[in-house]
C-alpha cells in the first residue's frame, strides 16, 4: 500500500545493474543496500527514480529527439501509421484517441508492442497480433527505437532482480513462467499544449493523461527534461509532482506486481498534465509477465501478509488485451 508521500525517492541501482548475475549478488553489501532501498519505494509511493541505470544519455536524448520530429510532421503523414485493431493496435493515434475512464486524454502516440507470431498464443493474442508501424520518413526511427527497447528490457530484468530480493529473497523469482519471456509495450507519447489543439474548447478537458495505473510489472518513463507534467497520488489523494531528473528514469510498477506480491507493493495512480507552453514528449517503456503468463500471488508474499491472500490471479495477455481494447476511442 502506498502511503502519505511527499517526494519521489532517487536510487543509485549502478551496484545492483553491474553485479545482479554475479553468483553472489545476494550478499553484496552494496547490492543489499540498493535492495532495501527499492523495498521503501515499492511499499511506500510504488514510484521511484533510477541513476546509475548504465543508458547511454545519448541514446536517451536521441530517442526524445527523433519522437519530437515525428509529432511535428503534417497529420497527413502521421496517419499513413495508423492505429487500427487489423494492425494489432500498433500505429499512430491522434490528440483525443486515447481514452481514460471515459474521457478523452490530450495527446497523440505511437504505440508499439512485441510483435506476436501469428497462432503463437492461441486466441488470446490474436488481437495483439501484428507488426509495428514505423514512420516511414524518419528512416532511423525504427533501429533507433528497437535498440532504446533491449537496452530497457535489459535494464528491467536488472530491476525486478533486486524487486525479487526485497519480497522472496530469490533474485530469479520473476523469472521463468513469470517473466522469462518478458512481453513489452513502447509508448511513444507527445503532449501538446491543449491551447494549440485545433477545436478545443478551454471548457474540456485539458488533462493529457487521466489518473491510471499502469498494467505489467515495471514502467521506465523518459520524459523531457524541461517540463514538469508527471503527477503521482499519494493515499491522501494529493498529486505529487514528478519533475523530470536528467540522467534518471522515472519507474513505476503496475497492476501485475501488485497482485504477485499480494499488495505488499501498489499500482499508483498518476497522471499527466502540461501545463506548459511547449509541447512535451515522453517515450513510456512497460516491461510485462510473459504474455500467457497466469499471475497470483507468491506463497512468500502471502506468508509476508499474514497469510491472508488479497489480490486475486490475472492472465496478463487477458489484461492486456481488454485495457487495450477499452482505452481507444
Amino acid at each position: 500500500m502506498t502511503t502519505d508521500f511527499k517526494t519521489i525517492p532517487i536510487i543509485d541501482i549502478s551496484s545492483l545493474v553491474s553485479k545482479c548475475d554475479e553468483p553472489g549478488m545476494a550478499q553484496d553489501p552494496t547490492v543489499c543496500e540498493v535492495v532495501k532501498q527499492l523495498d521503501q519505494a515499492c511499499r511506500e509511493a510504488g514510484f521511484f527514480y533510477v541513476r546509475g541505470h548504465g543508458i547511454p544519455d545519448s541514446l536517451i536524448k536521441e530517442v526524445k529527439s527523433l519522437a519530437h520530429k515525428f509529432f511535428h510532421l503534417p497529420y497527413e503523414e502521421k496517419l499513413k501509421i495508423k492505429m487500427t485493431p487489423a494492425a494489432g493496435y500498433r500505429g499512430y493515434q491522434r490528440v483525443g484517441e486515447n481514452v481514460t475512464k471515459g474521457t478523452p486524454d490530450m495527446h497523440e502516440a505511437i504505440d508499439c508492442y512485441k510483435e506476436v507470431t501469428p497462432g503463437m498464443y492461441g486466441a488470446l493474442g490474436k488481437p495483439m497480433e501484428g507488426c509495428n508501424q514505423w514512420p516511414l520518413n524518419l528512416p532511423n526511427f525504427k533501429s533507433l527505437m528497437e535498440e532504446y527497447v533491449s537496452l530497457c528490457t535489459d535494464l528491467s530484468r536488472k530491476i525486478l532482480r533486486g524487486i525479487a530480493l526485497t519480497l522472496c529473497g530469490s533474485a530469479d523469482a520473476l523469472e521463468g513462467e513469470i517473466g522469462g519471456n518478458p512481453f513489452w509495450v513502447l509508448r511513444i507519447i507527445g503532449y501538446p499544449d491543449v491551447s494549440s489543439v485545433k477545436g478545443h474548447d478551454s471548457n474540456e478537458n485539458d488533462i493529457g493523461c487521466g489518473a491510471h495505473p499502469d498494467y505489467g510489472l515495471l514502467t521506465l518513463v523518459n520524459q523531457d527534461d524541461d517540463i514538469t507534467a508527471l503527477e503521482v497520488r499519494n493515499m491522501s489523494g494529493e498529486w505529487i509532482a514528478a519533475p523530470p531528473i536528467p540522467g534518471t528514469f522515472v519507474c513505476n510498477i503496475g497492476d501485475m506486481l501488485k497482485i504477485w506480491s499480494n499488495g505488499l507493493y501498489d499500482s499508483t495512480l498518476h497522471r499527466v498534465v502540461n501545463n506548459s507552453p511547449k509541447y512535451r514528449v515522453c517515450v513510456a517503456y512497460f516491461h510485462e509477465p510473459n504474455f500467457d503468463a497466469a499471475i497470483e500471488p507468491s506463497e512468500f508474499c502471502v506468508k509476508k501478509t499474514g497469510g491472508t491472500r488479497r489480490s486475486g490471479k490475472a492472465v496478463y495477455g487477458e489484461h492486456l488485451v481488454s485495457k487495450v481494447q477499452t482505452n481507444f476511442g
